[in-house]
């Protein structure tokens, strides 16, 4: 299906900036994205400086609109401006520890922002069939598997955390609004992201950028619990293909078939850095495995999350392309080469929530 405008929420955001850059890159979309986001503390404009000085401006292919997408008459303007023709929705609260500390943001951003937006959606486009409305999600709706088995589009959810919940709500909303009134939408499930412009509150940020500083590296519990860990790039290629190819009304788990203990992905990303970044010979420590630290585990914490993703390889084709040792340095890299934008990070909010939730672990 082909499209002339399409709106991506939370553009400036992690995985929503890498899915603007694979539209404009390997994707080859020739029309316009319209980047709407409310620039919240993990929102950052340079993720996609280089996207704005080569398609936006007297272009017109590339436009930044900052707004709330609780927002409704802020949407409407939008939908109306830009003749909006395909939403991507990534704009979500996603942090587990966030939703714990402050559910309320979660239910107002996850559950009311995705009904402004289907309402707009929904007005604008009428009974239009030629129109997509592709919601992002997360697998971690499903709730916590034992050592054995895969969630399936087909699983029943059993949401653990106030951020699950919430994108649970936002997933039946979406349903709600096909089957109530036929509105054009998929869905999209996937595992664990990691890969360039990840803001450091997650895993794998976290412990680089705690390992550039020589600080804890804080691990939950014993670093047993398990992820299916997807590098972002071929997380914006699943979603591009459901986009292009996916059947209106369907579901689709994306995942990296690469489970791994968190502990295990530490023990790596050491690795890693000891080659990379290697400690000083006269220091108290020789290796950044010494920085490992466990602490309290976060409550209710899901055991294992994985994913069976065989219904999108075998209806779209879709593969990933990085395995995870691979993506893993190539992430280090990254971010080894873009101490600038580190430092921009470490001003804001960033340091207030580390200080604030780990230095005392």
């Amino acid at each position: 299906m082909a499209y002339n405008n399409i709106l991506v929420t939370g553009g400036a955001g992690f995985i929503g900036a890498n899915f603007i850059r694979h539209l404009f890159g390997k994707a080859g979309f020739k029309g316009r994205v319209v980047n709407f986001d409310k620039l919240t503390y993990a929102g950052n404009p340079a993720n996609l400086e280089d996207i704005d000085k080569a398609f936006g401006g007297a272009t017109g292919r590339y436009v930044f609109a900052q707004g709330d997408i609780c927002d409704y008459a802020c949407i409407e303007g939008v939908f109306s401006k830009y003749e909006i023709d395909a939403v991507c929705h990534f704009a979500a609260e996603s942090h587990v520890d966030r939703s714990i500390c402050g559910p309320k943001d979660f239910v107002e951003t996850n559950i009311v922002g995705t009904f402004t937006l289907l309402e707009a959606a929904r007005k604008f486009w009428k009974d239009r069939q030629d129109r997509r409305f592709h919601h992002v999600s997360t697998d971690e709706v499903y709730g916590s598997l034992g050592a054995e088995g895969l969630f399936y589009e087909t699983t029943p959810y059993d949401p653990r955390s106030p951020y699950s919940a919430s994108k649970a709500s936002s997933d039946h909303l979406v349903r709600a609004y096909y089957h109530t009134y036929h509105l054009p939408v998929t869905i999209s499930n996937c595992s664990n992201n990691y890969g360039p412009y990840q803001f450091p509150e997650k895993m794998i940020p976290v412990m680089i950028l705690n390992a550039l500083e020589r600080k804890p590296l804080p691990v939950y519990g014993k670093g047993e619990n398990i992820r299916d860990w997807l590098y972002v790039e071929d997380h914006c290629s699943a979603v591009w293909a459901i986009m292009a190819k996916g059947v209106v009304g369907e579901t689709y788990n994306i995942g990296g078939e690469c489970e791994r203990r968190n502990i295990d992905v530490v023990h790596g990303l050491c690795d890693i850095m000891d080659e990379l970044d290697p400690l000083r010979s006269s220091a108290s420590m020789k290796s950044h495995h010494e920085l490992i630290s466990f602490v309290k585990d976060r409550p209710g914490h899901d055991l294992r999350y994985a994913i069976n993703c065989d219904k999108i390889k075998k209806e779209l084709g879709w593969r990933q392309s990085v395995d995870f040792e691979a993506g893993l340095r190539s992430t280090v890299e990254w971010y080894l080469r873009n101490m600038s934008w580190i430092n921009n990070i470490r001003t804001g909010d960033y340091l207030h929530w580390m200080q604030k939730n780990y230095s005392s672990r």
